[in-house]
């Protein structure tokens, strides 16, 4: 596949991602306190989606690894808010069913792809285990979420999330920098900002 359309499908996918937390600021900004709006759990499954097939289609499994993680999170706060329920049902079996799939097509030749993703000469060992790194604390953002969220029983994003999101932040886009992929640098720079803004609101409003 040609290097346009790959790239294409990863600043889609993070133009989706940035989107979610522009309104997310917004709307926080709006009510002085951090909100969390169905748009924002709706705008990150495609994406997270979108960024899958991009993390693929460049061989790299740290990317992958990390859209797996957090996809049924996604899904999760969807319900907790009420507004999985309303999607259709065909559209929810397809969310639930389609990652599954793709998981499954193209690791039919099991062997072949696995030789891809990491004996990838593209991205050394070293930096393999960065962006693993880098995307698992990233994701645990979500998991912490998940679980504060399943405790209070309502979705939320805790002081705890947007300390994750800076910390996973900076080493992807020190990941980013090695790795030379523009779109995993744009995305979390701007993401950055509003993590820290996010953080700064909350403790603002803690005082």
């Amino acid at each position: 596949m040609k290097d346009w359309i790959i790239y294409s499908i990863g600043f889609f996918a993070q133009i989706l991602f940035s989107s979610r937390l522009l309104i997310q600021w917004v709307t926080s900004e709006k009510q002085r306190k951090v909100i969390t709006p169905t748009t924002f759990w709706t705008l990150s499954l495609i994406a997270s989606f979108l960024l899958f097939i991009y993390g693929y289609l460049r061989l790299d499994f740290a990317i992958m690894l990390g859209q797996s993680l957090t996809y049924f999170i996604y899904i999760r706060n969807l319900q907790l808010q009420g507004q999985w329920q309303k999607f259709p049902k065909l559209v929810q079996i397809l969310l639930f069913i389609v990652p599954v799939l793709i998981v499954i097509f193209y690791y039919n030749n099991n062997k072949i792809d696995i030789e891809l993703l990491f004996k990838n000469e593209a991205i050394p060992t070293w930096l393999l285990v960065l962006g693993i790194v880098a995307q698992v604390i990233f994701t645990l953002r979500f998991v912490y979420q998940w679980f504060h969220s399943e405790k209070h029983k309502e979705s939320s994003l805790p002081m705890g999330f947007w300390v994750l999101s800076l910390i996973g932040a900076s080493l992807i886009l020190t990941y980013a920098i090695i790795r030379k992929d523009p779109v995993l640098f744009v995305g979390h720079l701007f993401g950055m900002m509003i993590y820290a803004r996010n953080a700064h609101l909350i403790r603002k409003t803690n005082d």
